[in-house]
């Protein structure tokens, strides 16, 4: 649900948490600024216009293992900073590649469970970049969108913001970037599923009416990602997406999010092309 599409803030989320502290509030980086490339594998490496995937889902994964191993364990949340920044280098591989929509796992539900001042530092700072972060997403032509479904533990500046960053990008058409916010995908359904009931209760559409599609209209997300990739070994989906990517295309790297390079996304585009995909069929 969008929080330009609803006035006022009622569902909202900030860009902060795992990744997003700085997403798009710095310039291009240099893909060797991003920490040890995996290799090509062949001449192929790069997938052509054909083969690109429309979508692309990321769990920025890694951020504050990275910050502990660059910086010492006393210093460990500035892998936070180091991971905003890559999702910057991300947003610019996407678009230079001819990816459509972007959608990255920011902060779940239960990463409210951390420390309460990691929390209320990346809320600091968020609200610290935000002005930035607009004046780089208009520079780019990235629209932003932010994916919540838990609003009511975010603080009102933030929620302000959030709209002001969706209202602010709304004309951008280059790249769809979806924010998933203080998100989690079991409550998503959830929602859909009680917004089903409550336009039955209404006498909108009967039981017999709630099938596939009138469940995903409900969804904070309607389209589903042609590829997943998560960073920094881990092989789960953490509550992310767990309707969208059913038919979705996975890939595991062992890297953290912070050290991904070009040429993982180069290679990652690669083997996404030299898949089949049947549906089913």
């Amino acid at each position: 649900m969008s929080v330009a599409a609803v006035a006022g803030g009622a569902c909202a989320g900030f860009v902060v948490g795992a990744a997003v502290v700085l997403v798009l509030a710095r310039g291009r980086r240099s893909a060797a600024r991003g920490g040890a490339a995996a290799p090509a594998r062949d001449a192929a490496a790069t997938a052509s216009p054909r083969t690109v995937p429309r979508h692309v889902a990321f769990i920025m994964d890694g951020n504050r293992r990275y910050g502990a191993a660059a910086f010492g364990p006393a210093r460990r949340l500035e892998g936070h900073a180091a991971g905003g920044r890559k999702l910057g280098d991300v947003v610019d591989w996407c678009v230079d590649t001819g990816v459509a929509e972007c959608t990255v796992f920011a902060f779940s539900t239960e990463n409210w469970r951390r420390d309460a001042a990691e929390v209320a530092l990346l809320m600091r700072t968020f609200l610290d970049q935000a002005d930035e972060i607009l004046v780089r997403a208009r520079a780019r032509g990235v629209r932003c969108r932010v994916l919540c479904t838990d609003d009511a533990r975010l603080p009102a500046d933030v929620r302000a913001r959030l709209g002001a960053l969706e209202a602010g990008t709304a004309r951008e058409s280059r790249l769809l970037l979806n924010l998933a916010v203080s998100y989690g995908a079991r409550s998503e359904l959830a929602r859909a599923a009680a917004a089903c009931a409550a336009r039955c209760a209404r006498g909108e559409m009967s039981p017999a009416d709630v099938d596939e599609a009138a469940v995903a209209r409900e969804l904070a997300l309607r389209s589903c990602p042609d590829l997943l990739v998560r960073t920094s070994g881990e092989r789960r989906l953490s509550n992310f997406l767990l309707w969208q990517v059913a038919y979705s295309e996975l890939v595991f790297l062992d890297k953290h999010w912070p050290e991904l390079a070009r040429a993982d996304f180069d290679a990652v585009l690669a083997e996404y092309a030299r898949r089949q995909r049947r549906f089913g069929k």
